[in-house]
């Protein structure tokens, strides 16, 4: 083994046993920062639910109202259960969610006060009325949920054996709660329609902030930190992955209320956003990666690329404020032209990780010029070709 290779497998070896040792004072400040962060994430989730939860209590108790005064049922159970399992339910899923629960009731409780008058009840009788009731939903063509709750509401039927005349009024509990589910449906808040361009800042503000770590990590050849920010990268398809369902959610919202039709537009502009940042994210993936393999290897990046990724952080992160301000983010191209002129010029002392790095900015500043509103044309036409012939992806 020559003696360059025995000295990176030491160094290799060494940068192992670091990784146990006792945690820093900077580690225990990185752990708490975290803490608050997820305290912080998850205070916020649930102001982000307060509608809905405060929407299931009202439901509940309005649908079990109509059952009681309105109808003079005695014990309205499925009234209620049936409006908090339908305002459970996506925008998107409750019209034809509502129907197939009501249909699921309407078909366990056919069955099973039908099975119980003749047979009664017991354990073999559960097994006979799930599986049938069960059976004819599948023949219906109902889909899971029907099924299942074909089973479910046989299951109760033939164990709470209603009084005499009062069979079917359960399943007109099930109309009764999920009606009144679709009525408060109506009056969606305006959360939905809110999330989707707070949820878009927020993932461009992830990219800025990884992209500020990597240059940290670069500067102080810091591996740890590399590693960390690698994984954090990795990570933020999770992000992505909420802002499509938030994006979808709030398209449903102004299709199916009528009192938030004249938000369409808005709502369709922040999805429209998503592609470009899908894209963004995955570029941003290949340039973490490729930096955290320069620390690990302590291969020099030129001081120029540094100031690229600098300057894209510093972009990035005034894009996440003005989305943040209901603003689309046209201040950013001018600085976003900037970032892509500068990267034309290849730095001779780069090695291959410089290189890939250079190239996934240039990327990165097409997808961010398409957040800017720019169609993907005028985008890739703002970045100019490098000075010499470089492999490069745009």
């Amino acid at each position: 083994m020559s003696p360059e290779r025995l000295a990176r497998v030491r160094a290799m070896f060494g940068r192992g046993v670091a990784r146990t040792r006792p945690p820093t004072s900077q580690d225990l400040a990185r752990a708490a920062a975290r803490s608050r962060r997820e305290a912080k994430a998850r205070t916020a989730r649930m102001v982000s639910r307060l509608f809905f939860i405060v929407q299931c209590g009202v439901g509940a108790a309005v649908a079990w109202w109509v059952a009681t005064a309105g109808l003079g049922h005695v014990r309205p159970f499925f009234a209620p259960v049936t409006a908090i399992v339908s305002l459970g339910l996506s925008y998107g899923q409750r019209l034809r969610r509502v129907g197939e629960v009501m249909l699921g009731v309407a078909v366990g409780v056919f069955v099973g006060d039908a099975f119980v008058h003749f047979f009664g009840t017991g354990a073999w009788q559960i097994v006979v009325v799930v599986v049938l009731s069960m059976s004819v939903a599948a023949l219906l063509g109902a889909g899971m949920l029907l099924t299942t709750q074909a089973g479910v509401q046989s299951v109760i039927v033939t164990t709470l054996v209603a009084a005499p005349g009062y069979a079917f009024t359960r399943w007109l509990d099930a109309v009764v709660g999920g009606t009144v589910a679709l009525v408060f449906t109506l009056f969606a808040p305006a959360a939905p329609l809110r999330r989707p361009r707070q949820q878009a800042s927020l993932v461009v503000g992830e990219i800025s902030e990884i992209l500020t770590d990597t240059v940290r990590s670069l500067r102080e050849g810091d591996s740890d930190l590399a590693t960390a920010t690698l994984s954090r990268a990795r990570d933020s398809e999770s992000m992505l992955d909420e802002a499509r369902a938030l994006s979808a959610e709030g398209i449903a919202v102004v299709r199916f209320s009528p009192f938030r039709r004249r938000h369409l537009p808005a709502v369709q502009a922040i999805a429209d956003l998503l592609e470009p940042l899908d894209r963004a994210i995955r570029n941003l993936r290949v340039l973490v990666r490729r930096a955290a393999i320069a620390t690990w290897r302590d291969e020099p990046v030129p001081t120029g690329y540094l100031r690229l990724l600098e300057a894209l952080a510093e972009t990035t992160s005034d894009i996440s404020r003005e989305l943040a301000e209901r603003r689309l983010p046209t201040h950013a191209r001018v600085g976003l032209h900037r970032i892509a002129e500068a990267s034309a010029v290849l730095d001779p002392s780069s090695g291959l990780s410089g290189e890939v790095m250079r190239a996934q900015i240039r990327s990165m500043v097409v997808d961010l010029l398409m957040l800017t509103g720019l169609p993907h044309e005028e985008a890739r036409e703002m970045v100019p070709e490098s000075m010499t012939h470089t492999a490069e992806e745009s």
